[in-house]
């Protein structure tokens, strides 16, 4: 491809950080390797993609929330009117980006959720190029529409059950795709007030946090500082520890750092040797790729997609898989702290976790997108509908 890309990208995800996330760091990679490409988002006022898109100098296009139920109630009925108006604002979006000087063509590249669904449908209408990215072993039900009307479908994880489906990985940030992990520990230990003698366990639910995680470890925080070992743990926006864990003075001299969210979730992984996290398809995809050993804790509810993540990476011996009712203190006593002792277990699982993880999904991804700009439409249909 040239520096001077003739086609442009709407990118289309929202709602939850396992979309937002990807489609970012796609966006990132794809402005890299194409300067001058323009690039816009399709979202909602109300999904997270309002908040963290247009300060990474993204143009966000809103359309309206269209929420697709899985059982009968009024929702249903009101479904067809607010899919068309959502599919006719994603349609004028991909307009006005063929319309753009110097552009011979526009790539949707959605990556599931409620804005995946009008902008599959608008591009297939447009005959634009669709490029589908879904990040969980379980595809959703807007990922299982998109793959039906393109050829250019991309996976999180191997074996994820797509038509013409290839394994890509996540694509993720470069701040994480290119952290050299022990060269920042010294920095990332430093940031959190943590001593290098000392094994560090990061907890994390994510920026909505994980009930489950915090309970259970404010417990096993006396333990956890009687052993010697510090922790990071971040509780999630709005929430606390209760109790609050001893000061290091009070207990064996370890530290206890608690934040409700971080900015630079690199030097937190920079500074674990080990995380106890629930298991998105984020959170696995980024562990992995940093060789980071997982004690993953798939949220109880849903569909069970957060078990079928972490399975691999575990069967692979990249880290363990707690069920949410046996993540208790007793566990952390019994299981995790002889785990956070045993060097070699842990050097081997993050061998393990190493050999499976990806770290460049997002420039395989934009080699996906490139070859769809350039083929065929990829869409089910050919040319372009009135």
């Amino acid at each position: 491809m040239t520096d001077h890309p003739r086609f442009a990208v709407l990118l289309a995800g929202g709602g939850t950080a396992g979309h937002v996330a990807p489609l970012l760091a796609t966006a990132d990679a794809l402005r890299e390797r194409f300067p001058g490409l323009r690039v816009v988002a399709l979202g909602t006022a109300e999904g997270l993609e309002a908040t963290l898109v247009p300060p990474s100098g993204i143009d966000l296009r809103i359309i309206p929330r269209v929420p697709l139920p899985r059982r009968l109630s009024t929702d249903l009925f009101r479904l067809p009117a607010r899919l068309h108006t959502a599919v006719d604002i994603a349609r004028e979006v991909i307009d006005d980006l063929d319309e753009t000087p110097d552009v011979d063509g526009v790539v949707v590249v959605g990556f599931g959720g409620y804005v995946a669904v009008p902008a599959y449908l608008a591009a297939r209408r447009a005959g634009a190029r669709i490029v589908v990215h879904e990040g969980n072993s379980r595809p959703g039900l807007a990922n299982r529409l998109g793959a039906r009307l393109t050829t250019y479908v991309a996976t999180a994880f191997a074996g994820t059950p797509l038509p013409h489906a290839t394994h890509l990985g996540m694509p993720l940030r470069r701040s994480l795709t290119t952290l050299d992990r022990l060269g920042t520990r010294e920095e990332a230990l430093r940031h959190f007030g943590l001593s290098a003698r000392r094994r560090t366990i990061l907890v994390t639910g994510g920026s909505l946090g994980a009930q489950r995680l915090n309970s259970t470890f404010a417990g096993a925080a006396p333990d956890l500082l009687d052993a010697g070992v510090q922790v990071v743990h971040v509780t999630g926006r709005g929430k606390s520890l209760d109790p609050a864990p001893p000061l290091p003075t009070e207990r064996g001299g370890a530290a206890y750092v608690v934040v409700e969210y971080l900015d630079r979730m690199d030097l937190a992984y920079a500074a674990a040797d080990v995380v106890v996290c629930r298991a998105g398809a984020g959170t696995v995809s980024e562990l992995t790729a940093l060789g980071l050993p997982g004690a993953y804790v798939p949220l109880p509810v849903g569909n069970g997609e957060q078990r079928l993540n972490a399975a691999p990476v575990v069967q692979a011996g990249g880290g363990l898989l707690v069920e949410d009712a046996a993540c208790t203190p007793a566990w952390v006593r019994n299981e995790l702290l002889p785990l956070v002792a045993d060097q070699n277990r842990l050097a081997g699982m993050a061998e393990s976790a190493a050999r499976f993880g990806i770290r460049d999904g997002a420039d395989r991804l934009c080699d996906l997108v490139a070859t769809a700009a350039v083929g065929r439409t990829g869409t089910s249909q050919e040319g372009r509908a009135a």
